[in-house]
């Protein structure tokens, strides 16, 4: 890998790189740095999913993105070849990257480590997610490529409506006074994920009380027993299956279906709701799936 690295910052310094021009670029501050970006960029490479699924939203088309590992399917049509693959999410192909020209790449957590390496060849913005404020999160960056891309009045209309759903949830959690556990099922293992963690939107966004406090927020969530389960009793039980989209063999419902969470009230009630990993695992913090993930919450009320 340093190898590969040295080559490629060699070859860098070696290329000719046209400056942008000022009048016709948008700053963007970030969390790893500042990006001069052409205003409506043709050659985009996306390494974030929902970034991607906003611009597809948008109508917008990348040149490039990460096809070494699973594709969300409401995403299929990237899979096309005449999509470029840079890669995967956690080892972006610098080369390939370099070979498009871009004129802007987007990155977000798993990639921050190339950043530099990233905006060597072109502007590069990073657009992860922040759990603790999620839906302010989501929208400013929604928010960010309707204006380097000059659509923020589409973008705003579906804000707004993704606001009106959530909305709607809020009330009718908050009336009802429901109590939530969200789980992420990783082959055999469990982990619990409380307010302010990588899905504790269903919480601090749709209104839903913690089953149990003081869960410890972490990117991989508290490792729990069937015992904490059955003894926070939530009336909803929120499941996430991380096999079904890394390992394609969903394990979750086999794992779950045992005498301890039967006895929740979330079984007793048809309360336990498997949500789709390819929205809150893969992707998510886009305007196909936020909206999406409403809906399922939505659903299950």
């Amino acid at each position: 890998m340093s190898r590969m690295r040295n080559a490629f910052a060699l070859m860098v310094l070696l290329a000719t790189v046209s400056a942008v021009g000022l009048a016709q670029s948008i700053t963007v501050e970030h969390e790893l740095g500042t990006a001069i970006v052409p205003a409506g960029p043709q050659r985009v490479v996306v390494f974030d999913f929902g970034a991607l699924d906003t611009m597809d939203a948008l109508g917008i088309e990348p040149v490039g993105l990460p096809k070494g590992g699973t594709i969300p399917s409401y995403l299929s049509k990237y899979r096309d070849a005449k999509y470029t693959n840079v890669g995967s999410l956690t080892e972006p192909n610098l080369e390939a990257v370099y070979s498009l020209r871009p004129d802007l790449i987007i990155i977000s957590g798993r990639q921050q480590t190339y950043y530099e390496e990233l905006s060597q060849i072109a502007p590069t913005i990073y657009v992860a997610l922040d759990t603790t404020d999620y839906m302010e999160s989501f929208k400013a960056n929604a928010r960010l490529l309707g204006r380097i891309f000059g659509r923020e009045d589409e973008v705003e209309e579906h804000l707004a409506a993704v606001e009106r759903s959530v909305a709607e949830v809020q009330q009718k959690v908050k009336a009802a006074g429901y109590t939530a556990l969200v789980v992420l099922v990783n082959d055999k293992s469990v982990s619990a994920f409380g307010p302010g963690s990588r899905f504790g939107l269903i919480h601090d966004e749709f209104g839903f009380a913690p089953a149990r406090e003081g869960i410890v927020a972490s990117s991989h969530g508290q490792t729990i027993s069937f015992e904490f389960i059955l003894a926070a009793n939530p009336d909803y039980l929120f499941v996430v299956d991380r096999g079904a989209v890394v390992a394609g063999t969903p394990t979750a419902r086999q794992v779950m279906d045992n005498q301890l969470v039967r006895f929740t009230k979330a079984y007793q009630q048809g309360n336990i709701v498997y949500l789709d990993p390819e929205y809150w695992y893969l992707s998510g913090g886009g305007l196909l799936s936020v909206p999406a993930m409403v809906q399922e919450i939505a659903s299950a009320l």
